[in-house]
């Protein structure tokens, strides 16, 4: 990270970010570019262990890259603001963001629901919501365990 000012080191307030982010990427090895797909999530935290969960559909590209290669980088940012220095004639963005690594795998399908559920509690959902339980055998739940992240800020300031 170039700029150490922007750093956020404490892991407690890089899972906070996290907790605001609606939207997680994960890029993985494709056949001949880098291939990256935005996906919601949910997040388990263990101790010192950070887990995402993704679901998605049966089949698809990202399953075909992950069975070569299933060592994943992920980014996430949010609190997305303009500013705008009009005396000075610049401005920048203002946000949080994490980017980390890890290991993705497939969750067993006896493990599915519960992991469903970590993904439904990170959206607000309308009180007394459930997800029809018959598409949980359709859908594949994969399970990112985190090795390293690190978050960065450019906090907000007053609109010149």
């Amino acid at each position: 990270m170039r700029r150490k000012d922007r750093g956020i080191f404490d892991v407690d307030e890089i899972i906070e970010v996290m907790k605001k982010c609606d939207v997680c990427r994960i890029a993985m090895q494709g056949e001949e570019y880098p291939y990256m797909v935005p996906l919601n999530f949910g997040m388990e935290v263990e101790e010192d262990q950070v887990t995402l969960y993704f679901h998605g559909a049966l089949e698809g590209k990202k399953y075909e890259h992950l069975a070569r290669n299933n060592k994943v980088c992920f980014e996430m940012d949010c609190g997305h603001t303009l500013y705008t220095d009009m005396e000075q004639g610049n401005c920048t963005m203002c946000y949080e963001s994490v980017i980390g690594f890890g290991i993705i795998e497939e969750v067993p399908e006896e493990e599915k629901k519960a992991a469903l559920d970590i993904l439904m509690e990170h959206y607000p959902v309308p009180a007394g919501f459930r997800y029809n339980e018959a598409v949980v055998p359709k859908t594949r739940v994969l399970r990112l365990r985190v090795k390293q992240m690190t978050g960065k800020r450019r906090a907000k300031q007053a609109a010149l």
